[in-house]
């Protein structure tokens, strides 16, 4: 059982660990103690062990770790993948074997698209074009989504991205850098709302979520959906693993212990156990529980140890799957929302302002303000259009200047993120939609503009921020 007990703890300490390093910094965990670990383990216990590495090598060695964690993490590389993939396939080798002769016929069936679906949507998840923006097909990525003029701007241009030659003139709109993107106004391809330049895939994706290690990519327009299922099918795939082998596991322990019950309290209540130091004792002890425990993840009723690799996987999926579960959750909270990890970030970063009272709005009309087509698109499918515009000031007094910034009418401070409109949150079923289906027509393009504005006010609305 010491043994057994070292294993589950370590376990679990890593899962736990994997958490907390994956969403420490989300603004949903913002001042909790799981914020607090990450900064301790990722911040103040490097910062020491620096200064303690300054004093004895001259911090040689903090320099050859940084180099190789920053290769690992910051750098397109696919060793977190393989490992992904040896983990599925090791675990998988490992339990088949003791399980499927236990297996009655219908898990037999059930395991088989169980286990392949995570390899499937891995790979679409990773070999899939996540919307890479080329100068081919910006001007079908410029219509994908409105500009918001609370996180993008018309005429953000990316540092990186070369500019193609129909982008070299025209007017530069307002710089994205006031959204917290950083964008560069002297050259640079456009960037169209929702997109983000990706330091590791070199490029400016379409709606991007995020760059994942697990899948050597990132998270964007053309493959989110598939990142969805993935996560999906794998958070069945550890659950039903789980529940399985512990089913198996206890009907063996119940055919080798009949009075062995879940709850050990209940274990043979009100029946004759056995005689300890000349006493009857009626229930099986606490300790003889756990005894039974081992005995079942061990040997799993095989009687000669085979059992011992299904027990260890069926603890790693039980422990590894509330971690799973709860990044599923949280990306569905995202579609939920209509925003995506880099956007929640910005919001996080405009409440930080709020709280400043350095924030105001005002309002924006649709229909009279012109567009500069040279910076933004004529049309986009998205069914509503932008009306606010959002925009920080560092003195705290409302923005001077009526001619310099879009919008109309007097200026109004914003303290809440409720109080401001999210132009891409249709709703729950729409925001699905439109990651399932990356260009799905929220808008006919042959329907006249009078009759296309009337199916707008009677269809769909941005709704409110619920991120705070």
């Amino acid at each position: 059982m010491g043994a057994l007990a070292k294993v589950a703890t370590a376990v679990l300490g890593l899962s736990f660990m994997v958490f907390v390093t994956f969403f420490g910094r989300l603004p949903a965990f913002r001042r909790t103690p799981v914020a607090w670990l990450y900064r301790l383990v990722w911040v103040h216990l490097p910062n020491g062990l620096i200064a303690i590495d300054e004093r004895l090598t001259g911090g040689r060695t903090v320099a050859a770790l940084t180099r190789f964690s920053s290769y690992i993490m910051y750098d397109r590389h696919p060793t977190v993948l393989i490992f992904f993939i040896l983990l599925l396939t090791i675990s998988t080798y490992l339990y088949l074997p003791s399980s499927w002769p236990l297996m009655a016929p219908i898990h037999k069936i059930l395991s088989v698209p169980t286990i392949l679906c995570p390899y499937l949507f891995l790979y679409l998840s990773a070999a899939s074009d996540p919307g890479t923006i080329t100068p081919s097909n910006l001007p079908r990525e410029m219509a994908r989504y409105p500009f918001d003029f609370s996180l993008f701007h018309p005429g953000a241009r990316c540092r990186t991205c070369p500019p193609t030659s129909s982008q070299s003139g025209g007017q530069h709109g307002e710089e994205e850098g006031r959204a917290g993107e950083g964008g560069d106004q002297q050259g640079g391809q456009l960037k169209p709302a929702r997109s983000k330049h990706c330091s590791l895939c070199r490029a400016c994706i379409a709606r991007c979520d995020h760059h994942c290690i697990f899948i050597n990519n990132c998270v964007g327009a053309g493959n989110h959906h598939y990142f969805l299922l993935l996560l999906l099918s794998t958070a069945i795939l550890t659950l039903y693993g789980g529940l399985l082998g512990t089913s198996l596991m206890t009907s063996q322990m119940r055919a080798r212990f009949p009075g062995w019950k879940w709850a050990w309290w209940r274990a043979s209540r009100g029946t004759l156990y056995g005689n300890r130091n000349g006493r009857d004792e009626l229930g099986m002890p606490f300790t003889d529980w756990l005894i039974t425990w081992s005995w079942g993840m061990q040997d799993g009723g095989r009687g000669s140890g085979g059992g011992v690799a299904m027990g260890a996987v069926t603890l790693l999926a039980l422990m590894t799957s509330p971690l799973v579960w709860g990044l599923l959750g949280y990306h569905l909270w995202l579609v939920y929302c209509g925003t995506t990890t880099n956007e929640s970030m910005k919001w996080a970063d405009w409440q930080v302002e709020m709280d400043e009272g350095g924030v105001f709005k005002r309002k924006v009309n649709a229909e009279k303000r012109g567009r500069d087509l040279g910076v933004e698109p004529a049309w986009t499918r998205w069914p509503v259009e932008a009306e606010q515009v959002l925009v920080r000031t560092g003195d705290g007094k409302p923005p001077r200047g009526e001619g310099l910034l879009p919008g109309e009418g007097p200026w109004e401070a914003v303290w809440r993120l409720r109080d401001v409109e999210n132009l891409y949150d249709l709703g729950w079923w729409d925001n699905l939609v439109d990651v399932l289906w990356p260009y799905y027509m929220f808008r006919d393009p042959y329907v006249p503009v009078a009759e296309d504005r009337v199916r707008r006010k009677k269809k769909r609305r941005a709704r409110k921020i619920i991120l705070a």
